[in-house]
Order: C-alpha cells, then structure tokens, then sequence
C-alpha cells in the first residue's frame, strides 16, 4: 500500500512538472502573440494649412510607421483594434507672423487636449503635447485643426501624430 502511494505520489509529481512547463511555455506564445500597435505620420510637404472658418480633422499623410494599420490617411482617425492604454503625441508648428495656431486632440468626439498660441516673432513656433488613454475597442482618437487657426509642414515633418499600444487590459 504504501508503496503504492509513493507510485502514485511521484507520477502526481511528474505531472505536475509537465503541465508547469506547458503552462511556460502557453504563458511565452501568448506574450508573443501580444498585439502590436505603434503608427507615426507627418501631415504634408505643403506648406501653409488652415486657417479654415471650421474644426478640420487633420489627415497626416506622410506615414513613418503603421504597425497594426490602426491610423486611417483616408479619415486621420486612429482606431483602437484592442482595449488597452495607449500613449499618444503630437507636434504642431506653425512659420507665419502674426497667425493663431491651435490643434486638439479628440477621443470619440470629446476633446481631450488643447494646444494653442500666438506667433508673434518671425521664427518657428512649436507646440508639443502628449497623454495616455484607457480606450476600449473601436475608439477613436483623432486630431483637429481649430477654426481660425494655421500650421506649416513641410518635407521636415514639423507637425506629427504619434501612438503606440502600452499595453492590452
């Protein structure tokens, strides 16, 4: 009988130490499999932009980097293919004396950030934020070009968007 026990006991054991290493491994493919999302895009090689007498989504053209296809050059809307948190930045710039420069960035229609200011020296005026956001899947983060408000780009990609997926929830 107890010899028997001791049997048993060392093939419990045994399995134990089996599904241990299964689980390693399971837990290592699922790391791996994680979804990878990271885009950067610039607006245009086009100079002046705005001001318009309206809100303007702005649509950065020029895209460094895309993984995970989740930011649309067709709408400029970034789409959230998973919940996660998500780090987002952006950079405006605008070269014109005397002009009112301002972008926003939204999350489902509701703005989220502001950045604004006035040029008034005959030099580049940069504006930089960033933020981190809790989204669930399909929401949307986009940014806008404020009525009455200009930027300039260029082929140095003075005015970006940028994200990436901190991690999934």
């Amino acid at each position: 009988m107890v010899v028997e026990q001791g049997v048993e006991l060392r093939n419990m054991e045994e399995q134990v130490e089996e599904l241990q290493r299964q689980n390693e491994v399971y837990s290592l493919s699922c790391r791996h499999r994680q979804t990878k999302v990271a885009f950067s895009a610039a607006l245009a090689d086009s100079g002046r932009i705005g001001p318009y007498n309206y809100d303007h989504t702005l649509k950065y053209q020029k895209v460094l980097t895309n993984i995970g296809s989740a930011y649309s050059t067709a709408t400029g809307i970034f789409t959230a293919p998973v919940k996660g948190v998500y780090y987002f930045r952006f950079t405006a710039m605008d070269a014109c004396h005397s002009e009112t420069m301002g972008v926003a960035l939204f999350k489902n229609n509701q703005q989220i950030k502001f950045n604004g200011g006035y040029n008034n020296e005959e030099s580049q005026e940069y504006l930089t934020n960033g933020v981190t956001l809790l989204l669930g899947q399909g929401n949307e983060v986009y940014m806008l070009l404020l009525s009455g408000m200009g930027l300039y780009d260029s082929s140095a990609n003075h005015c970006t968007f940028t994200d990436f997926l901190l991690f999934t929830m």
